[in-house]
Formats: C-alpha cells, structure tokens, sequence
C-alpha cells in the first residue's frame, strides 16, 4: 500500500485533523440516519486511544462558499457524541479555531464547521489549506467518499502534514485494492442500470481487468438490441448501438466474457405485480417490455459465481423497486451473500441503488464489503486517479 494508517503514526500529544464524512440525512433539525457518524467512531476512538486530540473537518450539503445557516453541522452533535462516547466541542469559525479557546484545548474532540462556508475549500486555494494545516500536527483522511474532490481538506492540507488515511479510509482503499488491483481470479463484475452511457467508463475500464461482466437492467436492453435483437417498449439507447458493439469487441479481444441475459421478464406496464411472462431473450413482444432478466439468467449467474473468487457489484438486474421484478437481483444477490459467508468469495458493492438493492435483498450483510462512498467508489471502478488518495501517497513517499 501506498499510504500510511494511524498504525504508522505517532499520535501522543498530536492535534490531528480528521476529514470526515458526516453529510447525513436531517428532517426537522433531527439526524434521521446516523450511519456515516456511527462509521468514523473507529477512527476518532483510536487517535483517542494513541493520546491525539481529534479535530473533525466535513462537510454537509452544497452552500457554495457562503454561510448557509440550514447547512450548519450544529445539527451534528448529539449524534456524534452518542456515537463517539466523548463531549464534542463544536468551534463555529476558522477564526476561532486559531485562537484555541480554553474550551477547545480542554476538549476531546472538536468538531469544526462547514468546511464548505469558505469558498477556499472547494477552490483548494493553497492558502486556505496552509489555514487549515496550521490547527494540526498531523493530517487524517477518513472520507473515502470525498477522496475524488480535490479540494482544500481532501487533497490540499495533505499536502502540508504529515498524513494517514483513517480506519474506514483504510478499510475502503483495502476493500478496491483486493477487488480491483490485485484480485484473486476469476473476477466477476455485475454491472446493471439503466443506462449504458453513464457507465462508458466504467464498462471500458472492467472489461480489461475482470474474467466475466454480467450487464443487466436497462444497460443489457441495449447490448441485446446492438446485436439486432428487438427489444419492444424496452428502456433501451439505441443511440448506443456502436458503442456497445465497441464494448463487446473489446472485451473479446480482453478474454472478458460479456453476460446478458438469455431469458428475461416481460410486462405491458411498468408497475408492481403487472402481469407479467418470462420469454427468450429474443421474444419481447412489440407492445411489451423488459423489467427483469428470468429463471435461465439467473442460473448462468449463480454457476459463474460458483466458480468465482471475486465480485465487484455495481447496479441492480432488473426493476428491483417493484415487485415480481427484484428476482433476479435477489436472487443473484443471495447467491453471492451466501458464498461470501462461506468464505468462497470476496465481494465487493457500491455505487448508486446498489446499497439499496441488496439491503432489500437481505444480502448486505454478508458481501464482504459495502461502500456508500457513490461517486468516489465509481471513480475508482473506472480507473481514475481519485485526489484524496492521491495525496495521502504522495505524503507516504
């Protein structure tokens, strides 16, 4: 690994900066979800634990620069101290934060406010991130999901202290790295969606790293009809045709195989419990369209993942909002919870509705890994060079 870990630091005595992600859901002043709080608990705990005084640097909604009182992290702070088990002393500007009031000297743990408010943060205005630098000893970075920002508290203050990447940092990159750098094979990627022109880069960068691309939801619509079959009412980007064609080419010509489905589920409408039959892929009916991939798919699937190491899983199957139409992401997720349990597989999710899908399908907790990092973990997939971590090497070298 590129990077260090809090493992590698000395921490006695230090002010540590922890970049974290706690852009968590509020209704009425109230946190309605606190699992990005409850997740940065390792790392606060053990810099803690090493005698380092933690001083927390996020962000929370898009206030553009300015002071966006609705977007304050005040709302944060039960949580966070239910989570942490510490006083957490919330320092509302920069300013005062230089000062080093008795109160935040004496405090645990500091909580700054929204690094967003200043407009340097997201310009990674150099002087900004010497401001920020000079509150602490040492740099954490323990926001994987901020890692593809390359902004003034992600990239820029990295640059200036020594730097670490935190336990759920740590935990996400080791997670990518055993799926994507230096999988055991045969690597198995499961890609679905609607579309196939969000994920150009994503299906370009798989087809040259893993043994089998499974394509479903409205993404396998279009490579089905770019090989001149009809797919009737089907969501589908005909427009797409060349590029699809481009795809399966490439991942010929990489020993990639491309899997589609053979059967799928077919409806006249989509809505839940729609009437609905399973025919070949070829058999869509004019006025009918494609909602899910059928029986047979799901069986060629579940034989590939037999035989698989590694999944990478990104996107559902089908429309798993709605009923009968989850099948075969449920069931194909079940497969690969159930071989991850038993040790046989490691598994890898994020991204998008992919959360989502396999909480429905019962099956998240046991993939090996669940990433709720979104737009940085579909970098990563894609082979792009993600600044936070970018960063954190440069200050290991």
């Amino acid at each position: 690994m590129g990077w260090k870990t809090l493992d590698d630091m000395d921490l006695n005595g230090k002010r540590v900066l922890v970049r974290v992600d706690i852009n968590v859901p509020v209704k009425d002043g109230v946190v309605t979800d606190a699992t990005r709080i409850e997740r940065i608990a390792p790392t606060v705990n053990d810099i803690l634990a090493k005698g380092g005084r933690p001083i927390l640097v996020a962000h929370f909604g898009r206030p553009k620069g300015k002071v966006v009182l609705d977007m304050s992290l005040r709302v944060t702070l039960k949580e966070l101290e239910k989570a942490l088990g510490h006083k957490v002393v919330f320092v509302e500007t920069l300013d005062a934060a230089e000062l080093h009031t008795d109160e935040e000297r004496a405090a645990e743990v500091v909580l700054l406010e929204n690094i967003r408010f200043y407009p340097g943060e997201e310009k990674n205005d150099p002087e900004f991130s010497a401001r920020l630098a000079k509150l602490a000893d040492i740099y954490c970075n323990d926001a994987f999901s901020a890692a593809h920002r390359a902004h003034a508290s992600t990239e820029g203050v990295a640059r200036l202290l020594p730097s670490c990447a935190g336990r759920l940092m740590q935990a996400e990159l080791e997670a990518l790295e055993a799926a994507l750098s230096k999988p055991v094979r045969p690597v198995v990627a499961v890609v679905g969606g609607a579309k196939v022109s969000t994920k150009l880069e994503l299906l370009g960068n798989l087809v040259a790293k893993v043994d089998y691309l499974v394509i479903g939801g409205g993404m396998a619509n279009t490579f089905l009809a770019a090989q001149g079959i009809d797919v009737g009412k089907s969501l589908c980007e005909h427009d797409m045709a060349d590029t699809a064609r481009s795809i399966l080419a490439k991942a010929g010509d990489a020993g990639c195989e491309i899997v589609l489905p053979s059967d799928v589920v077919v409806a006249a409408e989509f809505k839940a419990n729609a009437a609905n039959e399973t025919v070949a892929n070829n058999a869509c009916p004019s006025n009918k369209m494609i909602l899910d991939a059928g029986p047979a798919s799901v069986a060629r699937i579940s034989e590939i993942l037999d035989g698989a190491k590694t999944l990478i899983w990104n996107g559902p199957l089908g429309a798993f909002e709605i009923e009968p139409f989850n099948t075969a992401t449920n069931a194909a997720a079940q497969k690969a919870a159930t071989l991850s349990k038993a040790g046989q597989l490691t598994s890898v999710a994020g991204g998008g509705d992919t959360v989502a899908a396999l909480n429905q399908a019962g099956a998240a907790d046991d993939f090996t890994y669940i990433s709720t990092a979104g737009g940085a973990f579909l970098e990563w997939m894609e082979g792009k060079t993600l600044p936070g971590v970018a960063a954190l090497e440069a200050s290991a070298a």
